[in-house]
């Protein structure tokens, strides 16, 4: 536990918000110091970001064997005031049994626990899969370090990724999600003609356009699909709308911002909008959802998760986006199983529970020391 605790404090206290270089430094040399793995670092986004860190074990020299990959990310959403020192390294505090701290809960405690758990897993003499480590950049921007693996061939057949599931089936249980939902970022662009207010028929009002859109988007059906027994339901949400230059002007571009929150499936079908004269859909980031296409393989984490906390622990699904998603699309079996409770994540107060930090590290150290398809 103190080598966990003191490995989290010294992750989270590396900046990582507008850049992770320093980060991923840090996690290689750690790799290179304290495992025998074929450690690299590619050159995903720019230079600030550093790129991917990623370290192998077990059957490097075999084409075809197996690949277990624990993923996770270093980079953290900009933190709270309170949550930088004076001299620019992170406040990391401890009270009560938990971290405090930006990123101690996404995810640099759980990017711990997998490091120690790649370190530790016992793959005997002739192991007949490869482990893999894998930490990302850019996952907070929508996933460029992923989308950079995954474009230069990182493609293993099981995956874990360590992003939040805690406190889903109840307080304070470590718990495995097999699905979760994506997000798709939309602008529906309506134009019209300019004219003067006092003529307005001599125009044609962009922002009228613009309503008979939301009104096409506040009808349409959400996709909802079953999984682990548990209904993971779509949604489609106006959260924005910008027109018009002056008072008596009439409008001649309005935009409206839509959020949409995918499942795996049927998507909601917002090109209905482009039916109205004047109107463009356009998609500005799309992050897939994700769902496990491999029941032993979420049987077999759930497993070594039971094992570390009395039997407690469900099959369960989770509302946000994770690189998860970018790697399901791409055919690898993906869970998520990692220490963060719902409500931690980019708080000013996020924090971590040392004990689910532990619980994460066992049950990853048993998961990469036994699976193997």
């Amino acid at each position: 536990m103190d080598e966990l605790t003191a490995l989290t404090r010294d992750l989270v206290a590396i900046p990582s918000h507008d850049g992770e270089a320093a980060a991923g430094d840090f996690v290689e040399e750690w790799l290179r110091t304290e495992t025998d793995a074929e450690v690299t670092r590619d050159d995903a986004g720019d230079a600030d970001r550093g790129g991917n860190v990623l370290a192998r074990r077990g059957a490097t020299d075999d084409p075809d064997a197996p690949t277990l990959a624990l993923v996770g990310h270093h980079d953290v959403v900009p933190p709270d005031e309170t949550q930088v020192d004076t001299d620019g390294s992170y406040v990391v505090r401890e009270r009560d049994g938990r971290l405090y701290g930006r990123g101690t809960a996404d995810m640099k405690g759980a990017d711990a626990a997998m490091l120690l758990a790649f370190r530790d897993a016992e793959l005997g003499p002739e192991p007949d899969h490869e482990l893999v480590f894998a930490s990302f950049v850019g996952e907070e921007v929508g996933g460029i370090g992923a989308r950079h693996a995954i474009d230069a061939g990182f493609a293993p057949d099981w995956a874990l990724v360590a992003e939040g599931s805690t406190g889903y089936s109840d307080p304070g249980v470590l718990d495995v999600a097999v699905a979760h939902k994506g997000r798709r970022g939309s602008t529906v662009t309506a134009r019209g003609e300019a004219a003067h207010a006092s003529v307005p028929e001599s125009g044609e009002n962009a922002v009228y356009r613009a309503c008979d859109a939301v009104d096409v988007v506040r009808e349409l059906d959400w996709p909802t699909v079953t999984v682990a027994g548990e209904e993971l339901s779509g949604s489609v949400v106006v959260t924005g709308i910008d027109g018009g230059s002056a008072w008596n002007v009439v409008p001649e571009s309005c935009e409206v911002t839509v959020d949409e929150r995918t499942v795996p499936g049927e998507r909601a079908d917002l090109g209905r909008v482009e039916e109205l004269a004047g109107v463009e859909w356009t998609v500005d980031q799309d992050l897939p959802p994700m769902r496990c296409s491999d029941d032993a393989f979420a049987d077999a984490v759930l497993d070594s998760v039971r094992e570390v906390q009395d039997g407690a622990g469900e099959l369960v699904t989770k509302p946000h986006a994770t690189d998860a998603g970018w790697l399901a699309q791409e055919g690898t079996a993906c869970v998520v199983c990692g220490p963060a409770e719902p409500g931690e994540a980019h708080t000013a107060e996020e924090s971590v529970s040392l004990d689910m930090l532990e619980r994460c590290y066992e049950s990853y150290r048993r998961l990469a020391a036994d699976w193997t398809g």
